[in-house]
């Protein structure tokens, strides 16, 4: 079956989603959303579903969306209930807006001049992996902000997709669910995800990279918090004394296992992370991360911390060092094992139908998917389009998205010829 989800359509939706500024916020813990604009935008997504024809638009107060588009020909006895899922925040790591974008029509490869006043220039030296889409039309900004289409350009293939078959009555499919959260990037938009009342028998996020990206493998994923105790004395009678807490967290760093940290691993290679240290003699705050795909090797790696404590608490005294455990997710592959790989299949297929070559490849990270496939909704990760998130040369091939909004499309047809 044909169905081609019109390009223009796509563009001016998601301009129209990336006008929100909705950077979300990893250290406000005690509201959600996390920021102001995440509601604004969901307020405005939900009144663009609703006006779409789809039903039971719900929007709650920690701006979380759910809605269906009913099954049409098929019995909802019959066929399974599928679910599409992404989010509405960007990453707090770049601006986040007011974003000025621009289009490159038929890219012609070479280096981009974005902001001819500043003087930035998009490097392919730095980023060779653009050439891939000469001829294509890609997305970028002025080099000032990211882009958003992580995950607005999830947003962009679902409602598209979902559009086409109401626009459509005369393509079959079975009932949809329609889910759109708040505070992916911090890590914590699953914890209000309602999973019950979202009722489908399995879901998808739109939420990976480049075209015919899928993914059902992540990583197990620890965030630990160390803390160093140390002892101030003034430096000019400190012999004996002092116990200096940042040269404890400096030879903590050292300890670890050289070659076992992201900028010397790929793959299914794990790894562990420093990522801030706060504080100074009489205590520092570190903040790791500790990731593996394999679950022994990830229990080892926690265990690991533990024995450098127990080393430390030792050499520089009982309560010098403590480790906070903080585990956050886990592979989804377990999950997904568990009966479930014909999901991966029929996405497989539904990519090959729209054209698209897939790639299957773990996740060296994490989707709101791995969470709640242990929360009881099997969810692999389909791809966008963009590339380069979280940064200020962020782009989105235009093409490449129109491919993610057709699979969507088509998993949600296919969907409805599976028996439950």
């Amino acid at each position: 079956m044909t169905m081609e989800i019109d390009l223009e359509t796509l563009i001016r939706r998601f301009r129209d989603y990336i006008s929100f500024n909705t950077q979300s916020d990893e250290e406000n813990e005690q509201e959600c959303p996390s920021t102001p604009g995440q509601m604004v935008l969901a307020k405005h997504l939900a009144a663009e579903l609703a006006e779409l024809g789809l039903e039971d638009v719900t929007l709650d107060e920690h701006g979380y969306i759910m809605a269906t588009l009913p099954a049409n020909g098929i019995s909802p006895q019959e066929a399974p209930v599928v679910g599409f899922i992404s989010h509405m925040d960007t990453s707090p790591d770049a601006a986040g807006g007011p974003i000025h974008e621009q289009i490159i029509h038929a890219y012609a490869g070479g280096d981009i001049v974005l902001n001819p006043e500043k003087d930035i220039v998009f490097s392919v030296a730095d980023y060779p992996d653009i050439e891939k889409y000469k001829g294509q039309d890609i997305m970028m900004t002025d080099g000032t902000t990211l882009l958003g289409a992580d995950d607005k350009a999830g947003i962009t293939a679902i409602v598209s997709a979902a559009e086409y078959l109401l626009k459509h009555p005369e393509i079959q499919h079975g009932k949809i669910r329609l889910g759109f959260t708040p505070d992916e990037e911090t890590g914590r938009s699953a914890d209000r995800f309602d999973v019950k009342k979202f009722a489908a028998d399995f879901a998808y996020t739109v939420d990976g990279g480049e075209l015919g990206g899928l993914e059902y493998e992540n990583f197990n994923a620890a965030n630990p918090t160390i803390v160093f105790h140390g002892r101030s004395s003034h430096t000019g009678d400190a012999k004996g004394k002092m116990k200096n807490a940042v040269t404890m967290a400096a030879e903590w760093q050292q300890m670890l296992p050289a070659g076992e940290k992201p900028e010397y691993t790929e793959g299914h290679e794990g790894f562990f992370h420093v990522h801030t240290i706060k504080g100074g003699v009489e205590e520092v705050t570190m903040g790791m991360l500790v990731r593996d795909h394999d679950k022994a090797k990830f229990a080892k790696r926690k265990a690991l911390l533990d024995d450098m404590a127990a080393f430390f608490n030792k050499k520089y005294g009982e309560g010098s060092v403590e480790v906070q455990h903080h585990d956050v997710y886990y592979n989804m592959l377990e999950k997904i094992e568990e009966g479930n790989l014909y999901i991966v299949d029929l996405a497989r297929d539904a990519m090959e139908e729209a054209g698209v070559e897939p790639h299957v490849e773990p996740i060296r990270g994490g989707t709101d998917g791995a969470r709640l496939s242990f929360m009881g909704l099997p969810c692999p990760n389909l791809f966008t389009g963009g590339a380069n998130f979280h940064g200020r040369f962020e782009y989105l091939p235009l093409q490449s998205l129109q491919k993610a909004a057709e699979t969507v499309l088509h998993i949600m047809v296919k969907a409805g010829s599976l028996k439950k």
